[in-house]
């Protein structure tokens, strides 16, 4: 009688099946924590329900944490509607260095001995709020002749974003520590919370960035929608319970109920006279249901619904 051997015996057994993808449909709010990218955190998402289809509503860096909304299936199409919402952050800054990143994951380029009191801080801040100019971290994801600025600052190349408007419609002090300081900020797309604490670091003369930042609200999601990643390994039924529904990211526009006919004109891409006394005449964006089903995106024109996006749902 011959041993069995083990090596041989695990070598010849055939490897488990992958999971079979599958249709999902809705949004993931996710509390993604530090040191996760948003690209790893979308992977985690899909991993977790088997999804053919995932993306991400705005990237949040791995040194941050907070919201990071993840559409599945056809929620991808609605992905435009949270990025361009607001946001709000929590974020600390620490006084006294400036870093080439304007956070704690950079290298130091310069330092002071001043450090500001929490009046000075305050009398700033209205320079902070409104609609500003604020130029963009080299270390950023805008495109410079089609390549991300911070590729080019990691290959040491020069990197010269231009400033450009940005709306910050709140701006205030929670804590103050001396060495650091932790403000709220509410504000719109295209705003960079480190640009923010490098620039105010330079108007108070003591220098500052980022230690930490938490994003609590994108759009219409905020903490209460919020999902851990622990809870999601769980297992495929607490995963479910966190799924919520595509149309999630349009309470922010208008809804129109449509009858059956009307939502199969849409379905085929054409436009559907809206009917009725309180029927709009003219919107910039609104969403389509029949039946309570996510039909359509798209805009009201002279009393015509007139689909963007169609959903398959």
């Amino acid at each position: 009688m011959t041993a069995e051997n083990p090596s041989a015996t695990a070598r010849d057994a055939a490897p488990a099946p992958r999971p079979k993808k599958r249709d999902v449909h809705g949004w993931i709010v996710l509390d993604k924590p530090i040191g996760m990218t948003s690209t790893h955190a979308v992977s985690v998402v899909k991993r977790a329900f088997c999804a053919r289809k995932a993306g991400h509503a705005g990237t949040l860096d791995p040194l941050a944490s907070g919201l990071l909304p993840i559409a599945l299936g056809e929620a991808t199409k609605t992905v435009p509607f949270v990025m361009d919402g607001r946001k709000a952050y929590q974020f600390t800054v620490a006084w006294g260095t400036q870093t080439d990143t304007d956070d704690a994951e950079g290298s130091i380029i310069a330092t002071s001995d001043e450090r500001p009191d929490a009046g000075a801080i305050a009398a700033l801040l209205p320079r902070f709020t409104g609609t500003i100019l604020q130029t963009p971290p080299k270390y950023s994801a805008i495109k410079i002749a089609g390549e991300r600025a911070y590729d080019l600052a990691r290959d040491g190349e020069e990197v010269r974003l231009e400033a450009r408007a940005v709306e910050i419609d709140a701006l205030s002090i929670v804590g103050h520590a001396g060495a650091t300081t932790t403000f709220e900020a509410e504000c719109g797309k295209g705003t960079y919370v480190r640009a923010i604490a490098r620039d105010l670091g330079l108007a108070l003369g003591c220098l500052g960035h980022v230690a930490h930042l938490r994003r609590t609200r994108v759009g219409p999601f905020t903490v209460t929608d919020a999902v851990s990643v622990e809870s999601l390994r769980e297992g495929a039924q607490s995963a479910l319970s966190a799924l919520r529904p595509v149309e999630a990211a349009l309470t922010l526009i208008p809804e129109i109920v449509l009858h059956r006919d009307a939502a199969a004109r849409l379905r085929r891409g054409q436009s559907a006279l809206l009917r009725g006394a309180g029927a709009p005449v003219a919107l910039e964006a609104a969403y389509a249901t029949c039946a309570g089903t996510l039909v359509a995106t798209g805009s009201v024109e002279n009393g015509e619904f007139v689909p963007h996006r169609v959903f398959n749902l």
